[in-house]
């Protein structure tokens, strides 16, 4: 066991200190260590899933006060993707110091750490759950000794179109054939008498 270890450690070519730091102080028994793959995946819903995971929401034995959650490791942090015109417009911390173009640039897992730390709740627990999370930016990463379990994303659901949008293209498309058919189509409702028009 110890030789998969230092095999494992001798093949990650990044920061192995970093990448071990705390795991000692975390109790390792009957937990899992579940991988998330960050390729293609949108940053919020990688983050509210291992989210889930970190505070055992996934597990029966669920307690808000117990820390029961898996150990998660998200490989490929610099390929995750972001939706919309986030890259420009938002920035890291409270200040206009930094957008999260340059941020990715310079620490990509850094983004999703902030981000699952945004939701997790704010308790005494944070820290611990915290210290349960191992992002690396590339497929390489110290564990390879461990029983690895690859994390399944639920499939997106994605709508066509929005509701208000929808309605009034088939509006649009009503109209239109309305119009073609020579708009000989009488509306439906309530027919006016003549007093209660002029009234």
């Amino acid at each position: 066991m110890a030789t998969q270890a230092a095999a494992a450690a001798a093949s990650f070519n990044g920061n192995l200190k970093k990448a071990v730091a705390g795991i000692k102080r975390i109790n390792l028994d009957g937990l899992r260590w579940r991988v998330f793959d960050a390729k293609g995946q949108v940053l919020g819903r990688l983050a509210s899933q291992i989210s889930t995971v970190l505070q055992a929401k996934d597990k029966p034995t669920y307690c808000p006060n117990r820390d029961d959650g898996d150990i998660c490791i998200v490989l490929n942090a610099k390929d995750v993707g972001i939706t919309g015109r986030k890259l420009t417009d938002k920035y890291v911390g409270h200040l206009k110091e930094r957008s999260l173009k340059d941020q990715m640039a310079k620490d990509p897992t850094e983004v999703i750490r902030k981000a699952v730390w945004r939701m997790l709740p704010t308790n005494n627990l944070r820290d611990d759950r915290d210290r349960k999370l191992r992002i690396f930016e590339g497929n390489e990463h110290p564990f390879g000794d461990k029983p690895l379990e690859p994390f399944v994303m639920p499939p997106r659901t994605v709508r066509e179109m929005r509701p208000r949008a929808r309605r009034a293209m088939i509006r649009a498309q009503k109209k239109a054939e309305q119009a073609e058919n020579g708009g000989t189509e009488v509306k439906k409702g309530k027919k006016r008498t003549p007093s209660q028009v002029t009234a």
